[in-house]
């Protein structure tokens, strides 16, 4: 290597400023820090005199709940009312208390008890926006309540409605109401003291609202002057106060509740977070049946001049607790949480400005410190040197900068080769990682390795082990024979340089390629031509070879799965040609449809318009598409071949026309027999003829219609399934046990019935038991309900697995197939998806499975196997029902048609995508690119070949 000659240098010293940035750093951040505790501190104490300051603004809105109600009670207490003995004379001040509670809203009811168990009460029908009484008249404002004694002692309870101004809507006896005042606490307690009493809150019984009862002896009760020893009460709702403190809330997020002694909640803040009651439940909670709250543990805290801080669910709390005094006696208590980020929102923002300014003044230090130690750098000389000590070959990346400073310049050097290795080697990586095409990634590879060395030319050879020579795979710019021959596998190194040594002069260097297995792949070439060619050093040669070796492997792995590839496309198209081979009326299929799929998708990732305009499929799609279409019948390998190649009713392994046929054989011959028996009887042998030649007669005729139903071509309507019937029940007679010479299998379908006795008296078609093939533990998952169906298949499942009845068979209406056998049929898709799901498909290839089973799904829904609408089905699924159709319409190796010409299966196609069976988009572009005539002329005889008016099947 060759370092550029500078003039006198100066030391640089980054150490005396990155140590004055640092003490200076390491003082700005303890500032900070005892900063931020003073803050929080502070923060903390105002939030216990914002909690102080709280509860004397509670204490203030419960004492102006109270004493406006306090004063009205004192008047009332002096009221006639509080004397009136009669019910009319109490009617005459009910104008008095309706004032009472038409002006204070808080007020809920007002009312008077008597010594003598009477009762006056005069309530809101409405209060707290809430309707208390469902089943009062549509204007009813008030309600009166009144319990009265007649002469003989009666308590007789009353119920009046009245609107906004006292008028009477109705009047009612109430004999379930038996209110009694002299048993309620509030009537107890005011007996007992001259000035007015305020109970505990509690909630009311009748309107189920929270509220205080305040309650006064009438006027001079205490002296026993002028007075019955009535008692006057007022109910008033606190219902309100969970909003009022919720305004009071210091932060958004700021808990607050009002508790008593036994910390049932009075007032919360978030009353809309509580959970639900039912009516019949109490409607006051607990502290603790508050879902997600802080407040429990905050009220465990004591009173204190400042708040307290506590984790809950890894969140931050401020928790405090004061006492509300103004109930005196009730020791109620106010907790309040406040969440710490909330509360120290501006001590954090203080914070991030001194932050940024201590960030700032570190700037301006370490700029100066950085301007003082550029006169002191020996202690980076030796920095420098280890760095230095990576760069021992040449790359060619601009870093190096020019400097007056001895170790700036050398560390700049040292890093200007540095980073020109690392990206070399990261080139090295990316072209063995993401290689996929071999002998574009041996181009690669070779181009990396001759930039790495500063070189210009190059070559690798592989080794072909059948032949034992090297053959040339790529080169740059090196002239070589093509093949290197005579290399033994099991050569050392050393034996193949001095092979390779001959057709190459120069100063080429050889890096022998072996995989993991230390088996011979090839070798690379490089022809040194820059540089000190007479001294090569053991450190270029190590790197070489190491470089080389990871190529090695690079080359092993492509090629594995390359291979692995390779095996699985041959296997599939093993599996698909098995398939075609199973059924000579099928052969092909497997094999048309994937290319047929792949023009169509060939064309729609051209197209530029339409709803194919977007339309793309990548690399790894298209393969898995490809695959797909391959597999897309690889179920029927399951289907039964005498099932699929059906070509008459009454076929299974062999035709049973040929048994039938046999039956009408002995009829006829009974009916010969029949006539010659009357002949040598004497009998009438001309009436005997007629009735054999027209029996032998209808028996032909008959015969000839069971064969010609047995073909299937046509639909069979009603009269042609009723002559069935009634030829089966002509009858002919059995001599020869039908249970000799059976399979296994064939025992037990007769298993069921005993043996009738011979001879035995049978119809001549029947649908016997034994023609019945039950399921048993062989029910296929394709109904919804199936627990074992995590397909989301949904098909109709037959009731057996086979029914081979003759009738049964011979009564198809249309085609040759029985519903069982076109299910058997049909479930060759689910089998399909079955066993591709069963495969360790890789995740690029997960969606082998829906691409191949999905061709027999229709636009609407009604396809099968799992009633897919086209909505939930992609372009490449739509593409592959459109192929598969026409190539069943167009084949010419069915046994139960023949093949279409384009013109009809092109009609037949139209009017599936009329009726929503094939998608319209895919059709239309089917016709117009022209893939069905590149398509018939490749794999369609030329008379199915003709004309196609294409503007009448588009649309």
């Amino acid at each position: 290597m060759h370092f550029h000659r500078q003039s006198a240098q100066v030391s640089l010293a980054l150490l005396i400023a990155s140590t004055i940035t640092f003490g200076m750093l390491v003082l700005t951040l303890v500032l900070v820090g005892q900063s931020f505790r003073g803050m929080e501190n502070a923060k903390a104490t105002a939030a216990a005199d914002a909690t102080h300051q709280l509860t004397v603004s509670v204490n203030d809105r419960i004492r102006a709940i109270i004493e406006p109600t306090s004063v009205t009670l004192t008047l009332l207490s002096h009221d006639p009312l509080t004397r009136a003995s009669s019910l009319d004379a109490r009617l005459q001040r009910l104008p008095v208390i309706a004032d009472a509670l038409r002006q204070n809203d808080i007020v809920s009811a007002v009312y008077t008890g008597y010594d003598n168990g009477e009762s006056f009460l005069l309530r809101k029908v409405r209060s707290s926006g809430i309707l208390h009484f469902p089943d009062a008249p549509q204007q009813a404002w008030f309600l009166l309540q009144t319990m009265t004694l007649d002469d003989t002692g009666t308590r007789i309870g009353e119920w009046r409605f009245y609107d906004r101004n006292l008028q009477l809507l109705r009047q009612e006896r109430r004999p379930d109401y038996n209110y009694d005042p002299r048993e309620r606490g509030w009537f107890k307690a005011a007996r007992t003291t001259a000035a007015t009493h305020v109970s505990e809150p509690y909630v009311f019984y009748t309107t189920r609202e929270l509220g205080l009862t305040l309650s006064r002896q009438a006027a001079g009760a205490a002296d026993n002057i002028n007075s019955n020893g009535s008692v006057s009460g007022i109910d008033v709702t606190v219902s309100d106060l969970s909003r009022q403190i919720a305004d009071l809330r210091q932060t958004p997020g700021s808990r607050i509740a009002i508790i008593n002694r036994e910390q049932t909640v009075l007032a919360y803040s978030h009353p809309d977070r509580l959970p639900a009651r039912t009516d019949q439940e109490d409607p006051l909670y607990h502290l603790e049946e508050i879902p997600d709250s802080p407040l429990p543990m905050a009220s465990g805290l004591a009173d204190s001049e400042r708040a307290e801080r506590f984790t809950l669910a890894g969140e931050d709390w401020y928790g405090m607790t004061a006492p509300l005094t103004t109930l005196g006696p009730e020791e109620l208590t106010i907790v309040i949480a406040i969440p710490a980020d909330e509360l120290l929102a501006e001590v954090w923002s203080a914070l991030a400005r001194q932050t940024g300014i201590a960030s700032l003044i570190a700037l301006v230090l370490l700029a100066a410190g950085w301007m003082l130690g550029r006169r002191v750098g020996r202690p980076l000389e030796q920095l420098t040197d280890r760095v230095s000590s990576l760069s021992r070959f040449r790359f060619d990346t601009p870093i190096r900068v020019d400097s007056r400073i001895r170790e700036a310049s050398k560390l700049s050097i040292a890093l200007d080769d540095m980073a020109g290795t690392i990206h070399s080697f990261q080139n090295i990586a990316t072209t063995l990682n993401r290689g996929q095409d071999l002998h574009t990634l041996l181009g690669d590879i070779l181009d990396q390795i001759i930039h790495i060395l500063g070189q210009h030319r190059g070559a690798i050879y592989l080794f072909n082990r059948g032949n034992g020579e090297l053959g040339l795979a790529t080169t740059h710019n090196l002239e070589g024979p093509k093949t290197i021959p005579d290399i033994r596998p099991d050569s050392d190194d050393s034996d193949i340089i001095r092979s390779l040594r001959g057709p190459f002069s120069g100063h080429p260097v050889f890096a022998i390629l072996r995989n993991r297995k230390k088996q011979l792949v090839g070798t690379l070439i490089v022809e040194m031509e820059d540089g000190d060619l007479s001294n090569i050093s053991d450190d270029l040669a190590v790197f070489v070879d190491e470089i080389a070796g990871s190529a090695a492997v690079a080359i092993e792995t492509r090629e594995l799965i390359e291979s692995q590839q390779a095996l699985l496309e041959g296997i599939i198209r093993l599996v698909a040609n098995a398939i075609d081979a199973k059924s000579p009326y099928t052969s092909g299929h497997c094999e048309r449809v994937p290319k047929l799929a792949q023009m169509l998708v060939a064309e729609a990732t051209q197209a530029r318009d339409g709803v194919f305009r977007d339309f793309q499929l990548s690399e790894t799609e298209t393969y898995e598409f490809h695959l797909a279409a391959w597999l897309h019948d690889c179920g029927k390998i399951t289907s039964p071949e005498y099932v699929v190649d059906k070509a008459t009713k009454l076929e299974t392994l062999c035709n049973r026309i040929h048994e039938v046929r046999t039956r009408f054989e002995v009829l006829h011959r009974d009916a010969e027999i029949r006539y010659l028996q009357d002949c040598l009887a004497g009998g009438d042998q001309a009436g005997a003829r007629t009735r054999r030649d027209q029996e032998q007669r209808q028996l032909q005729e008959d015969f000839a219609f069971i064969a010609a139903a047995n073909i299937g071509g046509e639909s069979m309507d009603d009269d042609a399934v009723a002559r069935v019937h009634q030829i089966s029940s002509r009858t002919w007679q059995r001599h020869f046990s039908n249970r000799l010479g059976l399979s296994a299998e064939e025992r037990r379908a007769f298993a069921a019935a005993p043996e009738a006795r011979l001879p035995v008296t049978e119809p001549l078609l029947a649908d016997r038991p034994e023609h019945i093939e039950h399921w048993g533990e062989r029910v296929p998952p394709v109904t919804r309900d199936d627990p074992r169906n995590r397909w989301g298949f949904d098909m109709d499942l037959p009731e057996h697995a086979y029914n081979r009845g003759e009738i049964h068979n011979l009564t198809i209406r249309r085609g040759t197939l029985t519903p069982e056998e076109r299910f058997k049929i049909n479930e060759h898709i689910v089998q399909t998806i079955c066993m591709l799901d069963a495969l360790p498909l890789p995740d690029w290839l997960s969606n082998v499975p829906r691409l191949a089973g999905t061709h027999h799904e229709r636009m609407d829904g009604r396809g099968y196997p799992c009633r897919l609408s086209g909505d939930q089905m992609g372009i490449p699924e739509r593409i592959m029902a459109v192929a598969d159709v026409f190539e069943a319409l167009t084949a010419v190796d069915r046994p139960y048609k023949e093949g279409k010409t384009l013109t009809e299966a092109l009609g037949i196609m139209a009017t599936m995508v009329r009726e929503h069976h094939l998608d319209g988009d895919v059709f239309n572009l089917f016709i117009r690119s022209g893939v069905y005539r590149e398509y018939a002329r490749e794999h369609m005889k030329p008379e199915q070949i003709d004309e196609v008016d294409e503007a009448r099947f588009l649309s």
